[in-house]
């Protein structure tokens, strides 16, 4: 049999692709060598929300007489948080085989290995089988970036250093954990192991957490870590581990602090390795395959989406790329844009943002406007969150009066920013915004508050 299309990964521009195709009336192989869902539902996203969930709940039995309650004896029993992240990622994981199954997409589980296009299309090698396609989609996503610091690639295989794979399995809670990396991935796993009761140390290249954040926003998120307890060594590079230990260079000196566990989070790179992918002469830049807004390659019929391109590395834009692909394939003209697309950090406080940030437009030359406002003017955030505050932060194009950018932290952001990312596709002036009706009390209010500042 030849398929209509084969797509190479089951995570989620994988599963996404392969369903919408399937649903369009295309046959449909599904190639995955772990698990459905990949990297996102089983070793990232979902088990990560699901520990941090935990924390929140335990956080606020701690703090609960604020809010007139009384909890005695609340703990934290991180094996029975292991458990449960374990429960919900076997439930999702089945969702997503549930979903292939009535898209009728046939999904096969091995290591998927490309061919030299034939007459009848382009072969695929899983195992000992073969299989052809008229159409291929590449999706088989990222992995951690390993670096070769001394001393890391011995404590992988001796189980002191992890990456997010491992730490998310992990039954005890470490006396001691360092993490190596300060972007979202090291921040929540610092986070959820602070209130967990480690004592946390994060080690961080740049001088600022969070990566491209937003500046300010960056900078208030780092105080509110650094009140919980957790320690920061930024502009600091590590220059080796041991069992117990993590080295670091910082200011000419050579210092170190104690681990029990390493988690190296500095970052994750295209899984492009064993593919095969110069058989078919797929263009390459820096291990990820390049793609074009349509998704597509160099190579006619030959599509990529999710992680692989190395453009977003978030499941959100996966989807919306799996998206642009099929429509493509299918013969519906559609575009991929990446000026709207949020980022989140969930953790205690919340941080969400979307488009340009102040740093950003200054180095673009835009001429730019922002207002902020405490979150403390959104009623509902208040009532919530008893002595919190947080910021948002609206930046509008001057000549356009359009807004390029929104930034927030405190809770409920990451369910609010899909709202900013409307807000900047549609291109929307201020004084049609202003028209706009959000529901009262709600912590959304806090953009149109800040918007009424322009």
């Amino acid at each position: 049999m030849i398929y209509d299309l084969i797509v190479i990964g089951g995570g989620p521009a994988g599963y996404v692709a392969a369903g919408r195709a399937g649903r369009a009336g295309l046959s449909v192989l599904l190639v995955e060598k772990r698990s459905l869902g990949g990297v996102c539902l089983n070793e990232g996203c979902i088990p990560s929300k699901a520990l941090l969930n935990s924390a929140k709940l335990y956080e606020h039995a701690v703090h609960s007489e604020k809010y007139g309650v009384t909890v005695t004896g609340a703990v934290l029993d991180h094996a029975k948080v292991v458990a449960r992240k374990a429960k919900v990622v076997k439930q999702l994981v089945s969702g997503v085989g549930g979903q292939m199954k009535a898209n009728h997409v046939t999904v096969v589980n091995g290591e998927a290995v490309l061919d030299k296009k034939t007459a009848e299309g382009f072969p695929v090698k899983v195992g000992a089988d073969t299989y052809v396609a008229a159409r291929l989609l590449i999706a088989s996503g990222s992995v951690p970036v390993v670096p070769p610091i001394p001393g890391v690639k011995e404590g992988l295989e001796a189980g002191y250093v992890m990456t997010n794979r491992e730490i998310l399995d992990m039954t005890t809670v470490p006396a001691n954990l360092c993490i190596v990396g300060g972007g979202i991935i090291g921040l929540e796993m610092a986070s959820y192991f602070n209130v967990a009761g480690s004592r946390v140390t994060v080690v961080e290249m740049l001088d600022h957490i969070a990566g491209p954040t937003d500046a300010e926003i960056s900078a208030i998120l780092l105080k509110e870590y650094q009140k919980k307890g957790i320690d920061f060594r930024l502009g600091a590079k590590v220059v080796g581990v041991d069992k117990g230990s993590v080295s670091y260079e910082k200011d000419g000196k050579i210092e170190s602090v104690p681990a029990d566990v390493i988690l190296m989070s500095i970052g994750r790179r295209a899984n492009t390795k064993g593919l095969n992918a110069e058989a078919l002469g797929i263009e390459m830049d820096r291990g990820a395959i390049v793609t074009d807004r349509h998704g597509q390659t160099n190579v006619a019929g030959v599509w990529a989406a999710g992680d692989v391109n190395g453009k977003s590395m978030l499941a959100h834009t996966a989807y919306r790329e799996a998206e642009v692909c099929v429509n493509n394939i299918l013969g519906r003209r559609d575009v991929m844009r990446y000026n709207a697309i949020p980022s989140v950090i969930y953790t205690n406080p919340e941080v969400a943002g979307i488009g340009e940030t102040e740093e950003t437009a200054k180095q673009k030359g835009i001429d730019y406007v922002c207002k902020k406002l405490s979150m403390r003017y959104a009623g509902r955030f208040v009532a919530e969150n008893e002595g919190g505050d947080g910021l948002c932060k609206v930046l509008v194009d001057k000549k356009a009066n359009r807004v390029i950018g929104i930034h927030m932290i405190g809770n409920s952001s990451s369910e609010i920013i899909w709202g900013a990312s409307a807000l900047i596709e549609t291109e929307l002036r201020i004084e049609d915004i202003k028209e706009l009706v959000f529901p009262h009390p709600t912590v959304s209010e806090i953009i149109r508050e800040t918007i009424f500042e322009f």
